[in-house]
Formats: structure tokens, sequence, C-alpha cells
């Protein structure tokens, strides 16, 4: 009578433990993606050091981050449709080989024109990395504890662009800004290797499934669209007016390729590149455009407070990239907590708090003035990022919800892309106010008025979060 429950209690763990060959993938999967997911935050404590060798202005080394982010973004798509026709090794191995040339050349490049150039081929194999990474993991588990996987999955994801400031510091203190790219190399070889062999029949298309067509045409159009805005909202800083045709000309030019993209994708016959009905959805409506401004803030900020502790506190590029440790380790210390909060009482208030709290972490830089407290600035970084990190998560949570289950795909895909290219915009739109600041005033006004912008943004994204549903929406909807 003892026996059985003993044996059953003997079980239990074994039952919980993972496939051993489910783990091997994760860890083939993860070892390549680390330059990737170390190039999402490396790079921007080097923009001063990069800005002052290359002879430019911060107008213009901000598209060193603004192209990486928007062929990252843009990108995403195709991840997708490059699974489905070639496998998962092949699809795998194309983009790292992709990243590890755009690495290369950009170590290389002899001008900010070359770099600008080489950092968008390395944000296309990066921005092809990730979600290949998270659909191989997903298909190979099977659906089988997959709340537990992703989480299991995401902790590495947020620790290593902790890292990348730091790695960034002591590359520039110790030798040429080119080392952090060149320092992706050796990893990108190993994990070529290990994916050739561990990769054998992962992901290969089904005989008979049908394979999904991509979307040239809108591609074609939504590409060339987002980076004409960016480019004469960049222009700005150099022209200072929006007469000049520099200005107007790419930003008009962006913004017609962008309504031909709108009528392609809700008129069109065929799947388009991002499936613009999704926004009929309130939830989704406003977790879309809570991301943007998110990105606009994350990805803004990360090319504005390393050049602040470098050019108006007078930091090292080590010195600077340990102050951006705060905000990470705040961005990681609420996400179980928030996972569970929004489960229990919505995304919406956990998305306004959150987003509170990332406001209160940027005011004290907005108010530093000459000579700011350092504890105060460190304690803020850490609120910040809590915020950011929060918020995040429970809007994740939220733009799925009132969707059918045929529609999460897109849905997943349309707010990637909307998290990157509010990123893009938010690097380009700061260095604009940063520029346009300085030649009017001193160096740490100039940065307290672009804080100030970066909060505005920051508090505008409660406008969309009241979009989002109570706890008492589904999930997601039934069919």
């Amino acid at each position: 009578m003892t026996a059985q429950p003993s044996t059953q209690h003997a079980q239990a763990p074994a039952r919980e433990k993972m496939d051993p060959a489910l783990v091997r993938l994760i860890v083939i999967l993860l070892g390549g993606a680390i330059p990737a997911l170390l190039d999402t935050s490396i790079v921007n404590v080097a923009i001063n050091t990069i800005g002052v060798d290359l002879h430019t202005s911060v107008a213009s080394i901000q598209w060193v981050i603004t192209g990486y982010l928007l062929s990252f973004g843009m990108v995403i798509p195709l991840s997708g449709w490059g699974l489905a026709r070639f496998g998962g090794r092949a699809s795998w191995m194309f983009s790292l080989t992709l990243f590890l040339v755009g690495s290369i050349a950009s170590g290389a490049s002899w001008s900010i024109g070359s770099l600008i150039a080489f950092r968008v081929l390395q944000g296309a194999g990066g921005g092809l990395l990730f979600p290949l990474l998270t659909t191989l993991i997903a298909q190979a588990a099977g659906g089988r504890n997959l709340g537990k996987l992703m989480a299991t999955v995401s902790l590495p994801v947020a620790v290593v662009p902790i890292l990348g400031p730091v790695v960034s510091g002591l590359i520039i203190s110790n030798a040429s800004w080119r080392w952090i790219f060149y320092v992706n190399v050796p990893i990108c070889l190993v994990a070529l290797a290990v994916a050739w062999r561990g990769l054998a029949g992962v992901g290969v298309r089904r005989p008979g499934s049908t394979r999904p067509r991509l979307d040239v045409t809108g591609l074609l159009l939504l590409c060339p669209a987002l980076a004409g805005l960016l480019y004469g909202l960049a222009q700005l800083a150099s022209q200072h007016s929006v007469a000049r045709p520099a200005v107007w000309a790419p930003a008009v030019a962006g913004a017609v390729l962008l309504a031909g993209f709108v009528a392609h994708a809700l008129l069109g016959r065929n799947e388009p590149l991002v499936d613009l009905r999704l926004f009929r959805s309130r939830g989704f409506s406003g977790a879309s455009w809570l991301l943007f401004l998110a990105g606009l803030s994350i990805y803004g900020a990360m090319l504005l407070l390393p050049l602040y502790f470098q050019q108006a506190r007078g930091y090292s590029a080590l010195a600077a990239g340990l102050m951006m440790i705060p905000q990470g380790v705040g961005s990681i210390l609420p996400r179980t907590v928030v996972g569970k909060l929004t489960d229990r009482i919505g995304p919406r208030p956990v998305t306004l708090v959150g987003v509170l709290l990332a406001a209160l972490g940027t005011i004290p830089f907005a108010l530093a003035g000459p000579h700011p407290s350092l504890a105060l600035l460190v304690a803020a970084l850490a609120v910040r990022g809590a915020g950011l990190g929060a918020a995040t998560i429970a809007v994740m949570a939220g733009a799925f919800q009132g969707l059918n289950r045929a529609e999460i795909p897109h849905a997943s895909s349309a707010t990637r892309i909307m998290q990157q290219v509010g990123g893009a915009f938010g690097a380009a739109v700061l260095a604009v106010i940063l520029a346009s600041q300085a030649r009017s005033a001193g160096l740490a006004t100039a940065f307290g008025h672009t804080f100030w912008w970066c909060v505005g943004f920051t508090a505008l994204a409660l406008v969309p979060a009241m979009l989002l549903p109570g706890p008492d929406r589904p999930a997601v909807a039934p069919g």
C-alpha cells in the first residue's frame, strides 16, 4: 500500500525534467545568439569614441544605432518565411553568417557611411536570429511547458545586454573601438560549427506542406518608407529647417511609400508583410503603439545616457558602461512578480505603473544640473529599468488579448517590428534634439532639455496604455 505513492513520488521529478535533446538545442541556439544580444547594447558606450575617431557629429553617428535597429525590425517577417522554405539549420546558419560578415565589415569600416551600411547588414542578421530562436525552441518543445521554457530562455536574453556596455567600456579602454565588432568573430565561428552538427533535421519542412509566399511588394514599400522618414528627420540636425529639400524631400517620399504600403496591406489579396487588420483589436492597437513609444524611450535613452556620462560628466568609456548596469538589473528584478500580477489584475494597471516609474526614473537626469548626486542617478536608473521592464512584460501579455489563435503569429511579428522601429525613431529624434539644444546652450543644459523630451515621450505612453484590456478579457479569442 505504501509502495505506490512512493513510486509516484519518485517518478514526479522525472516528468519535470527537460528533454536532454531540447536542452542541447537551447544551448546551441543561445550560444549563437550571444553576439547579437551583446550588439543590442555594446555599441552605445562606444558611440562617443567612434564619433571622435571618424570625425562626425552625434546626428550622423546615431545612424550606427538607428540603421541597426531599423534593419533588425524590417527582416523579422522574413524569418518565418525562410524557416518554412529552407528549414531550421539552413536559416539559422545563413542568419548567423550574415551577422558575422556584418561584424567583420563594421570593424573594418573606413568612414561613417561604410560603418552605417555594414551595421544595417549586421542588423539584418540579428533580426533573423531572434524569431528563429523562439520558433525553433517552441517547435521542439511541442507545446509542452512553454511558460517555464520561455522564462528560462528569456533570462539570458535579458542578462546578456546588461554586459554589453561593460564589455564595450573594457574594449574602448584597452583597444580600438573596432574590437567591439571583431569580438563577435570567434563566437560566431564556433556557433556555426556547432550548429552544423547540432541542428541537422531541426525545423525541416514537412513533405506536402504549403510554402508561404513572401510579400515582396510590402517589403519594397515599407523599408524605404521608414528609411526616408528617418533620414529626413536626421537631416534636421544639420539643415536646421524643415524647408530645406534635404529634409522634406526624403520625408515626403517616405510618407508616400508608407501610404502605399498601408493601401497594399489593407486591399491586397495576398498575406501582407504586416497585417494591419490586427489594429482593429483595441488591445493590440494600444499595445503596439505603447511598444513603439517604449522602444523610442528605451533605445533613444540607450544612445543618450552613455553620451551624457562621457560628454557632460567626463566619465571614461568603462565608467559609463558600469553606470548602465543599474538600469539593466532594474529591468530584471520585477520579471517574476509582474507576470503573475498581470495575470491577476490585467495588463493595464501594471503597464500604467511601469510607465510612471520609467518617467520618474528619467526626471533626475533632466534636473541633474552641473553637479548631480551620483547615488541619485544610480537609483534613478534602477527605477527606470524596473518601470520599463514591467511595462514591456505587461504590454506583451496584453497585445494578444482579443485575438484569435490564427492571428497570434502575425501579432508577434508586428509587435517586434513596432518596438524596433520605435527604437530607431527614438535614437534619431533624441540625437536631433540634443544637437539643436547644444547649439544654443551649454552641454549640461542641452542634455537636461533632451532628457525632458525623453520624459515626455515616456509619459505619452500613458495614452495607449489606457487601451489595454482589463483582467476580465480572455487571453486569446476563440477560433
